[in-house]
């Protein structure tokens, strides 16, 4: 295991829904700043490691354990630590905290450095990742196999400006919103995940068309961001009745 960092956080108004609960793509967005801070206190900032090698921070997969999320102006506390890492890819686990003291959320995260010019993986540095003390092992920890979606429902989406991060690119929690905004209302209102596996596949860029594609099984919904027919993004959420 590696070092751990920790930063309280009130949630806000505007990072609620009208369950008010908090928005999960603001809260990996919040998880991810965090985990930048942490970074950045260890002398391996995005800026330092862009500047020196090339490379940028890039997520592949996340996996979700939620027994409940934060609510509206509730305090919370974010803990992370980079847990482990190989030749490729690099783990780090984020728990969240109510309140009470009590853990709510379990977020695991996969990461890879990528050539920020010629966008192609790069071997994992052992300078950048020595600093966190994480521990490192030979096999690479892999997620569900994600299935091609066949009677899928499809809505279109088009990509703005304010939809893409620093990198030029989607910024990875606005996937998240996208596969949310095609489950129906009413059932958003009356339930909440219970997991959540999400994976990149590839980027995408600006002014570009996409399609978020759903199938719904039961409590159980299994998504699809697709862009000129070839799939970007996939997610498997299972939901649980809101308290």
């Amino acid at each position: 295991m590696g070092l751990l960092y920790s930063e309280p956080y009130q949630v806000p108004f505007y990072e609620t829904d009208v369950n008010h609960n908090m928005k999960l793509p603001q809260l990996l967005s919040l998880a991810l700043q965090v985990s930048g801070r942490h970074s950045l206190k260890l002398g391996v900032s995005d800026e330092a490691i862009f500047e020196q090698y090339g490379l940028v921070w890039v997520i592949t997969d996340y996996h979700l354990d939620i027994i409940r999320l934060p609510r509206y102006a509730e305090k919370i506390r974010i803990e992370t630590e980079a847990i482990s890492y190989n030749r490729l890819f690099c783990y780090r686990n984020f728990y969240i905290y109510g309140e009470d003291g009590d853990k709510i959320m379990t977020i695991f995260s996969v990461f890879v450095l990528m050539d920020f010019e010629t966008r192609k993986v790069h071997p994992v540095v052992e300078d950048i990742v020595s600093v966190y003390e994480s521990e490192k092992i030979k096999k690479a920890i892999r997620g569900p196999r994600y299935k091609a979606l066949e009677n899928a429902s499809d809505t279109l989406y088009h990509v703005r400006y304010f939809d893409l991060d620093m990198n030029g690119h989607v910024n990875n929690s606005k996937y998240l919103e996208w596969m949310f905004e095609v489950v129906d209302f009413d059932f958003l209102k009356g339930h909440v995940p219970k997991t959540i596996d999400l994976k990149y596949v590839k980027e995408i860029h600006y002014g570009s068309d996409i399609v978020s594609r759903v199938e719904t099984f039961d409590k159980t919904t299994k998504h699809e961001i697709t862009a000129d027919g070839a799939v970007h993004a996939q997610a498997i959420i299972e939901w649980q009745e809101k308290e």
